[in-house]
């Protein structure tokens, strides 16, 4: 999971970034939040949870007008007739002007606030949605995302992290993100116990052959000299778009693209939207800190030092170059498999497992468009692209992609829950034990 270039303007993302017909202003903001934070080079987590903070102002701020759902906040009041468009935008406004004043926003705010007619109920939208957005920042302050906190490696044994040439020197980074408060899982003030309930299990001995089958299949296709009978050429493109695209990127585009689809509610798609970046960012937390805790290698370590490992079904070699960067933390369990899956599930949950046209394009990949009907072909593309692409294991994407389902069927199921008093009947119709899961 790599930073796209700085360079790439708003512009480039929003117009390589297929939205179908019947968005609405919901949908219009977090395109424009995930370009603005694509943009200014945040790292994918940070997206997460700017992601979780921008699309949770938005949701309370609508929430507020319409009451379709329980609050997040609850302490957004809304005057009589407000309106839950100029809501909507004002939200999304003030918080990515209060995390990125430098960025040009100006024009996309004043076109949106010009299609809602003047008057009371605009003035009263705006109003709610900057105290939307003032509260849930307010909210996130001293949550454990900064300051950048670093880990150096304390013993050379086989199997142990190692820093790898992408490394800085003061060792693994992103180590303080294990401590951040979840969005959407309750959780004790300066206590991370939520996280036993979703961590995944030890990752395989390295005398075991499930270890010696991974091993091999991403020393096989993995390696940057792989030629197309071990990496063909979608196996390369998925590996090369995925290690440029973050679950921000591609599941906020995948649910704008059902949403407009299927021409869900403003309310609706304010809900839907925060529940996935709730989602995705308490994965990427969880998954930090089983990282940090079971501190595994990397595949690139581990192919260089196969002759130590103890598996004589392991051979070494010490030429292997992974066809993407590796990132400067532990291998187990992927990123990746955790933050996509946290948000497949809920968009799952919310619109269907399959039977939807969604189209994945990234101006960092040019040539590449990716095609999909059902949101688990994107996580099994997501899961062959990181072994692809030579980082991590097979059982790395499967423990992220356990991680992940557990997380977003947890924050689906225990937040923004529909009000009792609504007639809102549009959701949740694919909710349940009777909808096919593949």
């Amino acid at each position: 999971m790599t930073r796209l270039p700085t360079s790439i303007t708003l512009a480039a993302l929003l117009v390589c970034t297929p939205i179908a017909a019947k968005a609405d202003v919901v949908l219009d903001w977090n395109a424009i939040a995930v370009t603005t934070f694509v943009s200014q080079g945040q790292s994918p987590y940070a997206q997460a949870r700017f992601m979780a903070i921008t699309q949770l102002a938005v949701f309370e701020a609508v929430n507020a007008i319409t009451g379709d759902y329980k609050p997040y906040l609850g302490t957004v009041v809304a005057p009589v007739g407000a309106s839950a468009e100029a809501a909507a935008v004002a939200a999304a406004y003030t918080v990515l002007k209060n995390y990125f004043p430098l960025v040009d926003l100006q024009s996309a705010y004043n076109a949106s606030l010009a299609a809602i007619p003047d008057g009371s109920a605009k003035n009263g939208g705006i109003a709610t949605g900057q105290d939307a957005a003032a509260k849930m920042i307010a909210l996130r302050l001293n949550d454990g995302s900064s300051p950048a906190q670093f880990y150096a490696p304390t013993s050379t044994n086989p199997g142990v992290w190692q820093r790898t040439p992408s490394c800085p020197a003061a060792g693994g980074t992103v180590f303080q993100w294990q401590n951040i408060t979840p969005f959407g899982v309750p959780s004790v003030p300066g206590s991370q116990a939520w996280i036993a309930q979703f961590a995944a299990d030890p990752p395989p001995e390295l005398t075991s052959n499930r270890y010696a089958r991974d091993y091999n299949e991403v020393k096989r296709v993995g390696n940057k000299s792989s030629d197309l009978t071990e990496r063909p050429q979608d196996r390369a493109d998925v590996a090369r778009f995925y290690a440029a695209s973050t679950p921000s990127f591609v599941f906020n585009l995948a649910a704008r693209q059902v949403a407009a689809a299927q021409g869900s509610s403003l309310s609706k798609n304010a809900r839907t939207l925060a529940l996935l970046n709730m989602a995705s960012s308490d994965s990427l937390v969880a998954s930090f800190w089983t990282k940090y805790h079971y501190k595994l290698w990397r595949p690139e370590t581990a192919i260089f030092e196969g002759s130590v490992d103890g598996n004589a079904k392991t051979d070494g070699d010490i030429t292997f170059v992974p066809y993407v960067l590796t990132p400067c933390f532990p291998s187990y369990p992927s990123n990746h498999g955790s933050a996509s899956n946290s948000a497949a599930e809920v968009l799952r949950r919310v619109f269907g497992a399959g039977n939807h046209e969604i189209t994945m394009a990234n101006p960092a990949v040019p040539g590449v468009i990716l095609h999909y009907s059902r949101f688990k072909e994107i996580t099994n593309d997501i899961s062959d692209a990181r072994v692809y692409g030579g980082i991590h294991f097979r059982f790395d994407q499967e423990a992220g992609a356990d991680l992940g389902r557990a997380i977003g069927t947890f924050v689906y199921k225990h937040n923004l829950r529909r009000a009792k008093h609504s007639d809102h009947d549009d959701e949740d119709e694919h909710d349940g034990h009777s909808h096919h899961r593949d």
